[in-house]
């Protein structure tokens, strides 16, 4: 067994190397400079909230994203064939309120089977020509979320990628889980984009002007794929010169994150399903950087076994971890998602099984509904 020792040894280098460069790689977002103010020129915008079975948290929401301090902004509540009392709710508000509206998609349309067919309805309900994008279970970070989101849209730039947070919850691991999850997708989709590579948005927190989104067709290209309304219409339509990205603490929207290990799966299930139909270079490179924590920790667990030189494996790990500390420190610092990365090795650890499962899963069934 001994005579391969060197060969363990020296893979394990070859996979640390990849992996450290791609946390250099991150460094672009890490040290980067504070996501810029909100312009002066704010156009009106269109406020835009797809909801299937919303009704309590539209009830606790929707009044934050009212009480905005911006010029002039409507709300298009989109009611996706509930079965709940989403539809009173959304009618209550569009009574109590001018700027708020109302599009139902009732049970005879349902048969499109997913969200993009809603939203599109929405879109063409929104009265002003730029978007912003959250979802029901969401709250601004601030009063001045729609200043910032909208500020964005200077110069050429026509999608607007921001941060959605997930409410932080004393002394859940799944919490911490979910919202380290959260910050290293974060710090891959702001990265590529700094880099003139935007792949993906979130819905959360995501927005864009109806022309490019007539432009592009809406999400006809990808249709009959349940999910992806946010980050695949971010991939076919984004380019370095028509994407902002916008960081800002004020920025952000906050999120109920799930509270049950199950049902954080399925949802990561789904997102992942939808990752596959990625453009090829974003793909690959995503998996590689996934296969080479994968290999890392299988192969180092595997040397540091043996025994072998094992003063400068664990030399090579150290650095390894300095690195990716480093990245997702100040990431995370930017983000204000700093009390995660105290066991960041664990959730790392952790996050790379849970996705290796989560692969395997999809490979013998795919979710098929968007909620």
């Amino acid at each position: 067994m001994e005579q391969f020792y060197p060969a363990l040894f020296y893979t394990l280098i070859g996979v640390t190397f990849v992996n450290v460069a791609f946390y250099v790689f991150y460094w672009l977002f890490a040290f980067a400079k504070a996501s810029q103010k909100p312009n002066k020129s704010l156009p009106p915008v269109s406020v835009i909230i797809c909801a299937k079975n919303e009704s309590q948290n539209l009830q606790k929401n929707v009044s934050f994203i009212l009480e905005q301090d911006y010029p002039e902004f409507e709300i298009i509540l989109i009611n996706d064939a509930s079965s709940d009392d989403t539809e009173e709710v959304m009618e209550a508000y569009a009574l109590a309120h001018k700027n708020v509206h109302q599009v139902n998609v009732v049970n005879n349309e349902a048969f499109w089977g997913n969200k993009k067919y809603a939203l599109t309805l929405g879109i063409k309900r929104a009265g002003y020509a730029h978007m912003i994008f959250t979802d029901a279970d969401c709250v601004p970070a601030s009063p001045l979320w729609l200043r910032h989101m909208a500020g964005s849209f200077v110069a050429k730039k026509e999608i607007v990628l921001g941060y959605g947070a997930y409410q932080k919850i004393k002394g859940s691991f799944i919490n911490k889980l979910i919202r380290f999850e959260t910050l290293m997708t974060a710090i891959q989709y702001f990265t590529y984009a700094k880099a003139g590579r935007p792949y993906m948005g979130v819905g959360r927190n995501l927005a864009y002007t109806a022309a490019i989104f007539y432009e592009q067709k809406g999400f006809i290209s990808h249709m009959k794929i349940k999910s992806g309304d946010d980050d695949l219409f971010v991939n076919q339509a984004s380019t370095r010169k028509n994407t902002a990205l916008q960081y800002h603490p004020e920025s952000f929207t906050i999120s109920t994150p799930k509270t049950s290990f199950g049902a954080w799966i399925t949802q990561k299930r789904r997102h992942i399903t939808t990752a596959s139909h990625y453009k090829f270079l974003e793909k690959f490179l995503l998996s590689l950087f996934y296969v080479s924590q994968l290999l890392f920790f299988m192969v180092g667990i595997a040397v540091l076994a043996t025994m072998y030189k094992w003063e400068l494996v664990l030399a090579v790990i150290g650095v390894r971890y300095f690195v990716a500390w480093l990245a997702i420190g100040f990431s995370a610092s930017k983000l204000r998602e700093k009390d995660v990365t105290y066991f960041y090795p664990i959730f790392e650890m952790v996050l790379v099984c849970v996705q290796l499962s989560i692969f395997i899963s999809n490979l013998i069934s795919k979710p098929t509904k968007w909620k």
